[in-house]
């Protein structure tokens, strides 16, 4: 039971290293998103509910590098030709049947490509809607990038470049149409992307001012984007509209994509921190794997965005591990890539700080370069400082680029802190454990092995005391301070009673004056298992052991003094196997004699005697009884049928039961009605109209004075 308890506080101990330790540490796209894509992304039956959930599994599977197009590609293409060339489809089916056009390359007659554009520019020609203008502007950038028509291009883009600028708001922000006063961040990314897409089908220069005047609002946008201490940045919708609202993740997503095509379709810089770029990457990055396909979708696709923006292009710093052994003398390994993945351009990583956490001290290291191994692209510190010792600590490291010119390119984000676990292994002595009388005088005092087994055995009673003491020492000498130190006591009846040990340096000691405890105790006499509890995040050996027992005499209780707690039952007795049920029926009743109950079976039979003999006196014959073979047949199964009845009636007298009865009868009830169902006797002669007059006796015309039955 000890061992199971210990690996159960190693196992927690372990959770809480991890969950500490990925707390601020970001990690690039990896397999893992891969795995999650292919589960979210699961086509019924080959296809799709909607174009937009089939375009969002494509784009996913497309920046993950997954080649699922093969599986995906007939079906889909098919829903694409029948949106494309109906008149009816939606201007939102039209828009993404274009994008998985894009992606999939479908085989489409030049002619529905010239039906949809018109539709489109007319579109763009009569909207008013910020929606209507992002389909239409962005279908027809579609058809003019993978399709022959280069010569596409809007009659007055910047006209229509105006009538969307003009949904903008003070704040950066827009409005869906001039009708709706309420502004949204997620409308203004979709807005950016709109504008995009009017610069890519403008055969003319835009006007600057209106490209300045839109630089100017994402530079608004920004003042209100959100940040978390870790140094993501994040929008959040402000729109309380419920039909309107978007969570944090596609709000920043519609920002990113939208800002990210802005930036490639104008000239000159928009002036952004790219400490804000890497943070919205951090922000995305931070979410871990989504669970919904949805939300994978916008961190996927915004993410793509980030990879090769003409903004700034984050830098993820990031470690393997960060939970380091001083027993197993791990180095420190760092990896920077973008944030797909891919490889940082030549640059060196420095390890400028190390801090213990919680402390504001100095660095307990100068700063030192990384060595980078091309081979697996990781930088790596040969060996921890050595004057880091076991505890919780944060690392700050430093990228620096080796082309002035890629400062431009690239957002480091200047100094990463981020947070490591030095684990290593305690050293734990001077443990005993002692009773003591009230003057502090030992009377019995053992020796006790905290890191082995130990069966002490104690006797103590209400006027003396406990004492436990042990001390703690890291491999450098230091002293170390668990997160748990506690003494506990349990008595034969399951009372269980817990008590933190107190410490002064590298000392634990702990007094229990049982005294002042008779109360706590309930006064319960008796033997206490005594067990110690001491556990750490970067403690390799926490443990849980059992010290021995106590043999503990207290007094008796007073009439009002309080009851111990009920205990909760054991969950095998609680949830296991219960006993088997014997059930007892009723002793039967005294039976008659057997010669009694014959004698009372043959009374019982003399009518049946009677009838016979009734039937012989009155001449009956059976001329009419059916010759041909089918009526024959079901004429004799009726009478079987009747005469089975009467031997089930025999047999629930003799021997069965009601219940063994009522299922044999369940299907010897209906065989006669059925057998006479099919009419075996001549139609002259129906069994419903017959009626046997015993009483008088009817003569009817036969052979030779032959007496039958009379039909009426």
């Amino acid at each position: 039971m000890a061992r199971s308890l210990e690996g159960f506080l190693v196992l927690i101990v372990a959770a809480l290293i991890y969950s500490s330790a990925v707390a601020s540490v970001f990690q690039p796209i990896s397999d893992s998103h891969r795995s999650v894509a292919l589960e979210l992304f699961t086509p019924l039956e080959g296809s799709f509910s909607s174009l937009a959930e089939t375009y969002e599994a494509l784009k996913t599977f497309e920046v993950l590098g997954i080649d699922k197009k093969t599986d995906i590609n007939t079906a889909a293409c098919q829903s694409v030709l029948e949106t494309l060339g109906s008149s009816s489809s939606a201007l939102k089916d039209l828009f993404y049947a274009l994008k998985v056009y894009g992606i999939l390359k479908c085989e489409i007659k030049k002619d529905v490509f010239e039906g949809v554009t018109s539709r489109l520019q007319a579109t763009v020609s009569s909207s008013g809607a910020l929606l209507d203008f992002y389909y239409s502007v962005g279908g027809l950038v579609i058809i003019k990038d993978h399709t022959s028509k280069d010569d596409l291009y809007l009659a007055d883009a910047e006209g229509v470049f105006g009538s969307i600028k003009a949904l903008s708001q003070s704040d950066g922000r827009w409005r869906y149409n001039s009708n709706n006063p309420e502004s949204s961040t997620f409308a203004a990314g979709l807005a950016l992307e709109a504008l995009a897409s009017v610069v890519s089908l403008s055969s003319s220069e835009i006007d600057q001012s209106l490209i300045g005047a839109t630089k100017n609002d994402i530079l608004k946008l920004f003042d209100s984007i959100e940040k978390y201490d870790d140094g993501a940045f994040y929008f959040d919708e402000k729109l309380v509209d419920a039909h309107e609202h978007q969570g944090p993740l596609s709000t920043t997503s519609s920002v990113v994509r939208g800002l990210t095509a802005f930036a490639a379709v104008t000239s000159g810089s928009l002036n952004l921190p790219s400490g804000k770029i890497l943070g919205l990457a951090r922000f995305l990055l931070g979410i871990g794997t989504p669970g919904d396909a949805k939300d994978l979708f916008n961190q996927v696709d915004s993410l793509a965005s980030l990879e090769s923006n003409s903004v700034s292009i984050p830098l993820i710093l990031s470690l393997p591990a960060t939970v380091l052994s001083l027993t197993k003398k791990d180095s420190v390994k760092v990896k920077v890539n973008t944030v797909l993945g891919s490889n940082a351009p030549p640059l060196t990583v420095k390890l400028v700080g190390v801090f213990r956490s919680g402390s504001k001290d100095t660095s307990l290291v100068e700063g030192q370069e990384l060595k980078f191994n091309p081979e697996s692209a990781v930088y790596a510190l040969d060996a921890l400082p050595k004057s880091v010792d076991v505890g919780k600590y944060t690392f700050v490291f430093e990228m620096v680029l080796h082309d002035p010119d890629h400062s431009n390119l690239y957002a480091t984000g200047g100094q990463t802190q981020i947070p490591i676990f030095v684990t290593g292994l305690v050293k734990v002595d001077s443990a005993e454990i002692a009773v003591l009388d009230s003057d502090l005088g030992s009377t019995e005092t053992k020796k006790i092995d905290l890191t082995g087994e130990n069966t002490v055995s104690l006797s103590a009673n209400h006027l003396q005391k406990l004492r436990l003491s042990f001390q703690l020492s890291t491999s450098l000498g230091h002293a170390f301070k668990p997160h748990q130190a506690i003494l506990k006591l349990t008595h034969e009846s399951k009372v269980e009673h817990s008590f933190v040990v107190g410490s002064s340096g590298k000392h634990f000691e702990i007094n229990l004056d049982f005294l002042g405890l008779v109360e706590k105790f309930f006064y319960l006499s008796g033997k206490y298992n005594v067990q110690l509890t001491v556990g750490d995040a970067v403690m390799e050996n926490s443990f849980l052991k059992a010290i021995g027992h106590l043999d503990l005499d207290l007094p008796e209780p007073p009439e009002k003094a309080a009851q111990p707690p009920p205990q909760l039952l054991d969950q095998k007795l609680r949830y296991g196997p219960k006993a088997e049920i014997t059930h007892i029926f009723r002793v039967p009743e005294k039976l008659p004699p057997k010669e009694l109950s014959h004698a009372f079976l043959g009374l019982t039979l003399l009518p049946l005697l009677g009838f016979l003999i009734g039937l012989l006196h009155l001449g009956v014959n059976l001329k009419n009884f059916p010759s041909s073979s089918v009526p024959a047949m079901f004429a004799v199964l009726f009478h079987l049928g009747i005469a089975a009845v009467l031997l089930l009636y025999a047999l629930f007298w003799l021997k069965w039961d009601l219940f063994t009865t009522l299922k044999a009868l369940g299907f010897l009830g209906s065989f006669p009605d059925v057998c006479w169902a099919q009419n075996p006797f001549t139609p002259g002669l129906c069994i419903i109209e017959v009626e046997i007059c015993l009483r008088t006796r009817i003569c009817c015309q036969g052979d030779g004075g032959d007496r039958i039955f009379s039909s009426k």
